[in-house]
């Protein structure tokens, strides 16, 4: 290596050492529209109920108290005995519908839509265990991974305009009867998107009644979600409104005469250059924005200098590993095992760069092919630009594809040795800092194709996967070794901000860093939080670097990403948005000049991923006076294969007078994750999670209150019949993981808090409510609540959590070697489909009846043997089942806590537990 003498080129004995820490997912930025949110209404009752003209400024978990509420979790099915087998489905969990098998009175946990119509089998793996309770509904379609990929990403392109004034212009009131509606009633189900999900599928006309905080009417939406079929696609410019900025949709009303269109926003006539002109509205039709409520309008890159059409363009953003130096022996066991399968895992076509961290930085030459060798340089400073120039504009090759440097990638993981030094794992030199800024600038190249002349503009985001075994106490960012450092709080503060500032320039360059964790040795999670959360990425926390490290870390660099993604939303005048949360910041974007009346609420998407959401807290500014309110989402992204899309998904929803109609129409589990990322929002650590614990309980009472009736002859309440499920998912949330104490550090708190709030529907409903499966006869599998009434001695038991999945042998099963051995692999069998492409993929356990890891499975289901035996037989019918022998041993195999059964709590709100669905 020619250049600075700080770059020198030597054989390296790479000392890789993550030591387990308990690590932090900080949630990207959060918008948040202020206003008076329900828990501050129930912690200070003298403060006023409404707020409603608010405004909008980007806020932060940890700078902000925003709108509690955030979290939905459906309850686990209640399954009557005999049900019919259905052979088990190819599950493809947090990319489509959760696949929770339900009986037909139960609701689909997908999308909380409550339809009636089977669900199509898929192909069935070979030898998969068989559910016991027919397969519910499903409104949002099942990911079938196309042929060809849809990335799921969102461009810079051009910017978005919302919602606009209700006004008439241009005499269009009195075109009214000339005006053809393109959307008929019976062409487009209301409410029902892929994209998009409602707590309800209507609106409630009053606003004094819509606007009731306790339950809440909002949505969640999933820009980069991957379906299929995917969106109509569309290679021209799109028809917008002149005033608003919106698009032409399915639902506005169109001049057949003069192909003039009524934004359905702002109500203004548009025209369309005559494209719009026809002799009938079925001619119309065939316009796809005209007759498809989401639509991809599609510029490709065939006219943009750096495009480079590849088989598989994703493929072509390079990968960096960094790697920490500083692990023992046993974790560097299971690292190397880790890295090599995941190169052996990645395609021929993937670019991959490896470095080194400790003291140094090692940045890992693939010109060398007999030898591991790196080029050095210090770790206690920010590399010079000096020294950057001779590392990239030298004759090393730091970037290369897997098929010419894969024997080279496994004789550096192999030459990794264990750290040699007797300093305690919290004290070892560590300058992650320095390699994140070096492997950006990798990145931004030149690398060693700059060499040959060929310079490829890569697509979707490129990567920096950090592999870490302790906190960074070296260099840029660091803090000191121990916290009683007189000068702590300081250098704290400086590192917090310094990473910050480089999370921005990885965004910045289209570079994702994502930090995986493992070991026991603690991270310090609040210093490398907001490097991950500033530049797109993801912090995931390990118990160490074997199995489901290994598997994070395969799906970390495969999992579709568009870059530089806008979120625009805009809807009816009539409705505001009050709160936004989820990976992205308030962007400000100056539209009119362009259009005049554009007020949309624009989102700058951090990353634009399918595994992440954004979750919308709407209200009425007014009674609605219309049949109908509109929303338009538009997510504007360059997606892998550097094509620039604009999606455009529209939507319209009814309004009612009738509360009863409204309640009918609320999706429980929509509704469920959706008050749970508001109450997480404000759970920032255990003291604020028991006082959310509080606000749970006065939701519970309010909605009896404001929605139910009074017992006869009681004082008590019955909560709303529609709402029915509600209640026992707002349990899950109030004792589970998020809110309760069974995770008992606050690292692991914080990482499960950040993850949450910006999940994707299907994997937040599963944090809040674990669904629970009992393994049968012949590899069934039948779905039951997820009560402690399950833990049946000759069963085994099955809990998905979401990101943690348990399996548990009865006593009496696991004494039988032969069947305990079918039934556990089964159940794994089981865990590996139900989360076969979710992301962070769960840790999966399995344990006997009475170990002490039995604890995490018994601590997550609903103490209901506390019941008396009507109540438990009429919400777990499986108990019927049972001879009375076998029910006197389940009886006396529980020990009695304090802790209230599901009924016990309803009623200790004043309220009549609600009947089983």
């Amino acid at each position: 290596m020619q250049g600075s003498d700080k770059n020198r080129k030597v054989k390296i004995f790479t000392a890789n050492r993550f030591p387990n820490f308990h690590v932090q997912i900080l949630l990207k930025p959060f918008l948040v529209f202020k206003r008076e949110s329900f828990e501050s209404l129930m912690a200070n009752p003298r403060q006023p109920s409404i707020g409603y003209s608010v405004s909008i400024t980007p806020s932060h978990p940890d700078t902000t108290s925003p709108d509690p509420e955030k979290i939905s979790i459906p309850p686990p099915p209640l399954i009557t005995p005999g049900a019919p087998r259905f052979p088990l489905p190819r599950f493809q969990q947090d990319q489509a519908p959760s696949p929770s098998l339900k009986t037909p009175n139960a609701p689909s946990p997908a999308n909380g839509l409550k339809t009636g119509s089977p669900i199509p089998h898929l192909s069935t793996p070979p030898g998969p265990p068989v559910f016991t309770s027919p397969v519910r509904p499903a409104a949002v379609p099942f990911r079938a991974s196309p042929a060809t990929p849809q990335p799921v990403a969102f461009s810079p392109g051009s910017s978005l305009p919302t919602s606009s004034p209700l006004n008439f212009s241009n005499g269009s009131h009195e075109l009214q009867h000339e005006l053809s509606n393109v959307a008929e009633d019976d062409i487009v189900s209301v409410g029902e998107s892929p994209y998009v999900l409602f707590s309800a599928h209507k609106v409630l006309k009053q606003k004094k009644q819509a606007n009731i905080p306790s339950l809440g009417f909002g949505a969640l939406v999933s820009p980069g979600r991957e379906i299929s079929p995917a969106p109509q696609i569309i290679q021209r410019d799109p028809h917008r409104c002149h005033s608003c900025g919106a698009y032409a949709n399915i639902y506005c009303k169109i001049l057949l005469g003069s192909g003039q269109w009524q934004c359905v926003i702002c109500r203004e006539l548009n025209g369309s250059e005559g494209e719009y002109i026809a002799p009938s509205k079925e001619d119309v039709s065939n316009f796809p924005e005209l007759s498809s409520p989401m639509v991809d309008y599609v510029q490709t890159g065939n006219n943009r200098p750096g495009f480079i059409p590849v088989a598989d363009s994703r493929m072509s953003a390079p990968i960096v590993l960094v790697i920490d130096e500083c692990l023992d022996e046993p974790h560097l066991w299971d690292l190397q095992s880790s890295l090599h399968a995941f190169v052996d895992s990645l395609p021929p076509t993937t670019r991959i760069g490896i470095i080194l961290y400790g003291r140094t930085v090692s940045v890992y030459d693939f010109s060398e092919e007999s030898i591991a060798s790196a080029d050095v340089l210090p770790g206690e400073k920010s590399p010079s630009q000096d020294s950057l120039k001779a590392l990239i504009y030298g004759t090393g090759i730091y970037l290369s594809p897997m098929h010419a440097s894969l024997p080279v990638a496994h004789a550096i993981f192999s030459s990794l040795r264990p750290y040699k030094l007797k300093i305690p794992e919290a004290s070892r030199d560590r300058c992650l800092g320095t390699a994140v800024e070096v492997a950006l600038a990798i990145v931004q190249g030149p690398s060693g194709e700059m060499s040959r002349g060929v310079i490829k503009r890569s697509g979707g985001n490129s990567r920096i996967i950090v592999c870490a075994g302790g906190p960074n106490t070296y260099g840029p960012g660091s803090v000191p070794h121990s916290f009683s450092h007189p000068n702590y709080p300081h250098m704290e503060k400086t590192a917090l901000k310094w990473m910050e500032h480089l999370g921005h320039e990885a965004h910045r360059h289209n570079t994702v860093v994502d930090i995986l964790c493992a070991g026991t040795c603690p991270v310090r999670v609040p210093i490398l939080q907001p490097l991950a959360k500033a530049s797109g990425g993801v912090f995931v926390l390990h118990d160490d670097f074997g199995e489901a490290f290994g598997v994070n870390l395969q799906r970390a660099s495969t999992r579709a990403a568009g870059s530089r993604g806008f979120l625009a939303i805009r809807c009816s005048d009539d409705i505001l948005i009050t709160q936004v949360v989820g990976p992205g910041e308030e962007a400000h974007m100056d539209t009119h000049e362009t259009f005049k009346n554009d007020t949309s609420l624009y989102i700058q998407m951090l990353s634009v991923e399918e595994t992440q959401s954004f979750s919308l807290s709407l209200e009425n500014k007014r009674d609605i006076m219309t049949e109908y309110v509109y929303f338009q989402f538009t997510i504007q992204y360059l997606n892998v294969y550097q094509a620039d899309i604009s999606r455009v998904i529209t939507i319209r929803l009814p309004t009612v007078d009738s509360v009863s109609a409204y309640l009918a129409s609320v999706q429980d589990e929509v509704a469920a994750v959706l008050i749970a990322k508001r109450t997480l929002l404000r759970a920032k650590n255990y003291s604020d999670a028991i006082d959310m614990q509080a606000t749970i309980d006065e939701r519970i009472k309010d909605i009896a209150l404001k929605f139910g009736s009074q017992a006869p002859k009681s004082k008590l309440y019955r909560f709303p019949k529609e709402v029915s499920l509600l209640p026992e998912l707002l349990f899950h949330l109030r004792r589970g993981p998020l809110l309760g104490s069974i995770v008992g550090h606050e690292d692991e708190r914080s990482v499960l808090r950040n993850l949450f709030l910006n999940a994707s529907f299907d994997l937040s409903l599963r944090m809040i409510a674990p669904r629970c499966l009992m393994h049968r006869e012949g590899g069934t599998f039948e779905e039951l609540p997820a009560y402690d009434l399950a833990m049946q001695s000759d069963a085994a038991v099955v809990l998905d959590h979401g990101t943690d999945v348990y399996i548990w042998l009865g006593a009496e099963l696991a004494a039988d070697e032969g069947k305990s051995a079918a039934a556990l692999a089964a159940c794994r069998t089981l865990a590996e489909e139900l989360t076969e492409l979710r992301f962070p993929a769960p840790r999966i356990l399995s344990f006997k009846e009475g170990s002490s890891q039995a604890r995490y499975f018994v601590s997550r289901l609903i103490p209901a043997h506390k019941d008396p035996p009507y109540e438990q037989e009429a919400r777990f019918p499986q108990l019927r089942t049972l001879t009375t022998e076998q029910r006197t041993k389940l009886k006396s195999s529980f020990l009695n806590f304090d802790e209230p059964s599901f009924c016990e709590w309803v009623r200790s709100l004043r309220v009549v537990p609600p009947e089983p669905s």
